[in-house]
This record gives C-alpha cells, sequence and structure tokens, in this order.
C-alpha cells in the first residue's frame, strides 16, 4: 500500500499532466472499489452522491457524518482520494481550516471547499470573505507532512448566478489565496471554460454529466483542462436504472430491466481480492 505522502505526490503529478485525466466518483465502498478494478488513477468523493445513498438531500450531511464516509472511501482502495467537503461545514475560516485538518487525518490527498453559503436568499459567500476561507484552507493544507491539493470551487453558475466575469475574478483570487485547483461548476460551453483555462495559473477541473454540457476528454485537453470529474452523474445514473426498473415493476408487472443488469457471477468477479 502506498503511504498517503506517496498518495499526495501522485495526485499533484497528474495534473502536471499534458493530457486532463478523468477523476470518477463513487458514493460508497463498493462504486469505489469499482472504479479502481477499471483503471481509473484517482478518485473523488460527491457530496451529492452520498447524501442520496443515505435517503438525504445533498448539503444535509453533517461534517462528522461526511468525514466518516470519506475515511471509508479512502481506505477501500490504494488510490489518491480528493474530497468533496462542500462549503467547509461552516461559514468563518477557522471552521473550514478546521475541516481541512479533520479531513487530512482521513486519509484524503486532497479536498475542495466551495463559495456557497447553501442559503438561498444570499446563495454566495461575499467575494473577501470567500477568499479568506479559502485561505484559511490553504494554510492548514501547506502545514500538512505530505501535499494536499486544495480545490477552490466557484459556485455562481450553479446557483443561477451565470457571471463569468466575477466568476473568474472569484478563482483568481482563491489562487493568489493558495488553492492548487480552480473549479466553476455548471460553466455550460467550451468558450466559458476556455477563458477561465486562460485568466488562471493552476490547473482547473471541469464537471462533465450536467445537462448542456457535451464535450469528451480530448476536447477539454485541447483546450488546457486538467482534470475532469462527473460530480453526482455517476451516483445519478445508477438511481436512474434502479427508478426505471422498479417504475417497471410496479407500473407493468414486467422485468425485462434484468436483461440489462450486470450479472452475478461478473459484479461477483470484480469484488475478488
Amino acid at each position: 500500500m502506498q503511504t498517503q505522502a506517496e498518495k499526495g505526490r501522485a495526485f499533484r503529478a497528474l495534473h502536471e499532466r499534458s493530457d486532463a485525466f478523468i477523476i470518477p466518483n463513487p458514493w460508497d465502498v463498493g462504486t469505489a472499489r469499482l472504479l479502481a478494478r477499471l483503471g481509473f488513477e484517482a478518485l473523488a468523493t460527491t457530496s451529492a452522491g452520498y447524501a442520496f445513498s443515505a435517503g438525504q438531500r445533498d448539503n444535509t450531511v453533517g461534517r462528522d457524518a461526511m468525514l466518516a464516509h470519506v475515511r471509508d472511501i479512502a481506505s477501500a482502495t490504494n488510490l489518491p482520494v480528493s474530497a468533496d467537503l462542500e462549503n467547509g461545514f461552516g461559514d468563518d475560516p477557522e471552521t473550514v481550516a478546521e475541516t481541512i485538518r479533520r479531513a487530512a487525518a482521513t486519509g484524503i490527498v486532497g479536498g475542495s471547499i466551495e463559495d456557497s453559503t447553501s442559503r438561498p436568499r444570499d446563495p454566495i459567500y461575499a467575494h473577501a470573505l470567500a477568499v479568506e476561507r479559502i485561505r484559511a484552507a490553504a494554510e492548514v493544507a501547506r502545514s500538512l507532512p505530505f501535499p494536499f491539493t486544495l480545490t477552490a470551487r466557484a459556485e455562481n453558475y450553479l446557483v443561477g448566478r451565470r457571471d463569468l466575469k466575477d466568476t473568474i475574478k472569484r478563482l483568481q483570487a482563491y489562487q493568489e489565496a493558495g488553492a492548487n485547483v480552480l473549479y466553476a461548476p455548471g460553466l455550460t460551453n467550451k468558450d466559458e471554460i476556455a477563458a477561465l483555462v486562460r485568466s488562471v495559473d493552476r490547473p482547473v477541473n471541469v464537471i462533465m454529466g450536467l445537462q448542456g454540457v457535451q464535450m469528451t476528454a480530448d476536447e477539454l485537453s485541447k483546450i488546457g483542462v486538467k482534470r475532469i470529474s462527473a460530480g453526482s452523474a455517476l451516483s445519478r445514473a445508477a438511481l436512474g436504472a434502479f427508478l426505471r426498473a422498479a417504475r417497471e415493476m410496479r407500473e407493468r408487472g414486467t422485468f425485462t430491466f434484468a436483461n440489462e443488469a450486470v450479472s452475478y457471477r461478473d459484479i461477483s468477479a470484480m469484488f475478488e481480492p
């Protein structure tokens, strides 16, 4: 097994390659092990995917439960893991710093902090506070005895604020505050993504699997993206198949969904030691 320091260095190196790498998002130990078996090089948790698996809405899982989940994912495989740490589970920079400190003790080698408040009437932190929150996270990350890759997220587009200028301004400030990777989920076309990549000096993560975003890994690599995640998309794809199957049984009394299910033998073989 690799040490946390070795995983941290390997994860950082993935961002330095010429082409983008795909970092998929498991939501439990089983899906983490399946993704590792398929040959992916790193994993990222999904707060939404985990919340759905627990029968909850996104952003309703508390810090203790989320860190326990993160620990489970980090220990499930020998791959580097980056965690979705939402907004750091608190408004003030001190809480964000403590979240990074505690998260690092779970075995992960990276994590993201977003500037969303999760409050509908005031959904994004004021610029100055948002920067201080990233600075506090970065100070803890730099103090750790292994490379911890901090991702700063600008959430404007996900809350309906389609303001590319402000999004770029925020990510530039987060870069100066110490973030290692920059991320603006919700950008929906090549021109927006390319403009962001040109405007910053850190690796950029782009999420695929959102409606309206249809680009390949090769296309994203060509415009300078370094990391591609899927967020809750894999979880929602699995839940979509589950719901279609359940509705078929309930509404039609048929079971044709089983024709497309992975075989018992095949899935069991993928979990062999």
